[in-house]
């Protein structure tokens, strides 16, 4: 077991970078994950993957509603701020 379940936002970020490395048709996709991510065994990235999964899912079928984010007042430093419908296009053109 690795060094505990709690994961740091440097921890994160690795699992991140792998996951855009090592995708599912990689040979020993979760051994390379878990190589990447300092201190996590394989068993803690593939829970750790499939904890992301289920929030995908839960924020895809609506049952965790998209921030409000307030457009104007100039915070935004030039990002478009989306709506909902605009964000499921854009993911729907990502599939």
């Amino acid at each position: 077991m690795g060094s505990n379940s709690t994961w740091t936002a440097k921890q994160n970020k690795q699992f991140e970078n792998a996951l855009a490395i090592y995708d599912t048709d990689t040979p020993d996709r979760w051994h390379n994950l878990a190589r990447a991510v300092t201190g996590k065994t394989v068993e803690e990235v593939k829970r750790h993957y499939e904890l992301l999964v289920e929030d995908l899912d839960h924020i895809e079928s609506g049952k965790i509603p998209l921030p409000n984010y307030k457009s104007g007042g100039g915070n935004n430093k030039g990002y478009k701020i989306m709506d909902d419908q605009e964000q499921r296009m854009k993911y729907l053109k990502l599939q």
